[in-house]
């Protein structure tokens, strides 16, 4: 399914998509780039930089998990636009899928560091510059799976993405400044390039993954997956002056499952 794309919505506007290599984040650089926005896609994979050249963007390889690794990356986004009008965020993504009592200790430090902290330092690191232009929208993508089995520490990383918009959305407020998110529920995408995590190795695993699929198609009032054009069109739509009144708030996007 693909949506409608509006060919001058972000005519001068400058945008930085990270998470862009591959999924949801590329179809947001490809779609910010059809409508007029200077891009610069950022990831932590070699491919980002194919998938910039066919956009006739730019890339910034980096590691968002890393606050050192966010501050670089906003530091050579701005060298390469001059300023940053638009950051979505878009690093994150569960590793495994199992009941909460089956993960250790260090896979849910994993699970926190792969889907909240990329946002929370890139949120940080760009802050200091909108705050002196006094202008700019942040869209993270947080999740409906806030509400979802077999996921429990990235649904409390995406739960995070959400308390994060809300109370930014207070501060920046004041500087003119815009903090949303959309919640993107199940989402139909070509085989990653890069996987996420290991794949489901034994019987268990792949029941396990299983009802996730299940309970994601179930919540759904539509009862399927959505396209990534659908995400990437409301992700836009919030980054655009169309959505100038919006802010503090999270969209889902997700056939009608809230999440």
């Amino acid at each position: 399914m693909s949506t409608s794309v509006h060919a001058d919505r972000f005519t001068g506007k400058k945008a930085v998509v990270t998470g862009a290599a591959q999924g949801i984040g590329l179809a947001v650089a490809r779609r910010l780039a059809a409508e007029s926005a200077e891009v610069v896609l950022v990831d932590r994979a070699e491919t980002v930089r194919e998938a910039a050249r066919d956009l006739t963007s730019r890339a910034v390889l980096a590691d968002l998990e890393a606050y050192e690794g966010a501050r670089a990356a906003v530091a050579e986004a701005l060298d390469l636009l001059g300023r940053i009008d638009v950051l979505v965020n878009n690093v994150g993504g569960g590793i495994w899928f199992k009941p909460y009592e089956h993960y250790t200790p260090d896979e849910i430090r994993a699970e926190i560091q792969r889907s909240l902290f990329p946002t929370l330092w890139t949120c940080h690191a760009v802050l200091p510059h909108l705050i002196a232009r006094r202008a700019g929208t942040v869209v993270n993508v947080s999740s409906v799976a806030t509400r979802g089995i077999n996921r429990i520490p990235y649904t409390a990383a995406k739960g995070g993405i959400n308390a994060l918009t809300a109370s930014l959305a207070l501060e920046a407020a004041p500087y003119g400044i815009r903090v949303v998110a959309t919640a993107p529920g199940g989402t139909d995408a070509p085989e990653r390039r890069i996987a996420r995590g290991p794949a489901p190795g034994t019987d268990q695993e792949r029941i396990w993954a299983g009802q996730v699929v299940e309970q994601t198609v179930g919540s759904s009032l539509m009862k399927r997956y959505g396209s990534l054009d659908e995400q990437a069109a409301a992700i836009c739509f919030l980054a655009s002056d169309e959505a100038s009144y919006i802010t503090g708030t999270v969209l889902p996007v997700a056939g009608g499952d809230l999440g």
